[in-house]
């Protein structure tokens, strides 16, 4: 299957490419090139050939011969989003859609779009499923509902959309990213000596290791088209709804002579657990290889390897924000977030 991967060399795409090709599928990349500064570790024994553009100027051309679109390239997170929330939305919302039209129009079969857990927002009672009402509370999570609401009534019998609602990611990646909550966790233990949380920890959130995320893009794939023809999953484990006190303690457990502290409820309101049932009943040949525990230990053998310093860790090159804020303040990037040259 030839298969268009947006976003290939960030954080999932530097992950998902090589577990495609590996598969036997002709991958095609896009990437913009905000994140090159960003390698951590060699990591992999290939690549996908990238086009080096931004979604907003991809033409049909760009999609002829293709089976399959894989979009996982927006402005990513919370507080990025934040910055430029009306870019955000022209990026991840108007932008992500209009890929959508044009890979339909272009006779594209499948349509991947990475959604996120974070679409639930404030969720208490029982754990969320697809079906339940989403309440997001920032505009990263704001389009990712939007775009649903978008794409959804494209699919027909020539176009079929799958929405992928991942769990919070974590695990090493070449491009890695350190703004995520056990990426985070583990590299202040192992810079710093020393976990200090500002909230209590009570807030859950659902966790899954970014290469499971990637077996969940490739079960898509193979599956046949009537399992995933418009449909939402949940992607992760039901096992794998933690505390954020309980990801800092698996986080401090690995990490040894690591002091570990706590202190009251914070600002961020956010917290959900999530039901996984649907993916785990209904993509064939999905399930979970990693767990919290599995993935703290592959960050400290990483770590270790590679002898990370402190410069590293807090640097722009793994920190999504600190990273755009630079090419903005350096004025290589407009107010719209296109390259000046």
């Amino acid at each position: 299957m030839k298969v268009l991967v947006t976003g290939t060399e960030g954080y999932l795409g530097s992950l998902l490419a090589p577990e495609l090709l590996r598969a036997g599928h002709d991958v095609i990349g896009v990437d913009t090139g905000y994140y090159k500064y960003g390698w951590l570790y060699r990591g992999t024994d290939r690549t996908a050939l990238t086009l080096d553009k931004d979604l907003r100027h991809l033409t049909a051309d760009d999609f002829a011969g293709v089976d399959a679109v894989v979009h996982m390239a927006e402005l990513s997170n919370d507080p990025l989003g934040a910055l430029a929330p009306d870019v955000t939305y022209k990026v991840n919302h108007h932008g992500s859609v209009r890929l959508a039209n044009l890979a339909k129009a272009a006779g594209v079969e499948r349509f991947i779009y990475m959604s996120s857990c974070s679409v639930y927002g404030v969720a208490t009672g029982q754990d969320v499923t697809e079906t339940s009402e989403v309440n997001p509370q920032t505009p990263y999570a704001e389009c990712k509902v939007l775009v649903e609401r978008d794409v959804m009534p494209m699919a027909d019998d020539t176009f079929s959309p799958t929405f992928l609602r991942n769990a919070t990611a974590y695990g090493a990646s070449p491009r890695m990213r350190f703004d995520i909550v056990l990426n985070n966790l583990s590299g202040v233990a192992w810079t710093a000596g020393e976990i200090a949380m500002t909230s209590d920890g009570t807030p859950w959130r659902p966790l899954i290791h970014g290469l499971d995320i990637a077996k969940a893009i490739k079960c898509v794939l193979d599956a046949p088209r009537d399992a995933v023809h418009n449909q939402v999953f949940n992607v992760g484990d039901s096992s794998q709804n933690y505390r954020v006190k309980e990801i800092a303690d698996t986080v401090a457990s690995v990490f040894t002579g690591c002091k570990l502290t706590f202190g009251d409820n914070g600002g961020d309101n956010r917290s959900y657990r999530v039901n996984f049932d649907k993916i785990h009943s209904g993509l064939p040949g999905f399930s979970c290889d990693w767990n919290a525990l599995r993935g703290a230990q592959q960050l400290h053998g990483v770590f270790s390897k590679i002898d990370l310093d402190e410069a590293t860790f807090t640097g722009r090159g793994h920190t999504r924000l600190k990273q755009l804020q630079y090419l903005i303040a350096t004025k290589q990037l407009d107010a719209d977030l296109f390259w000046t040259y």
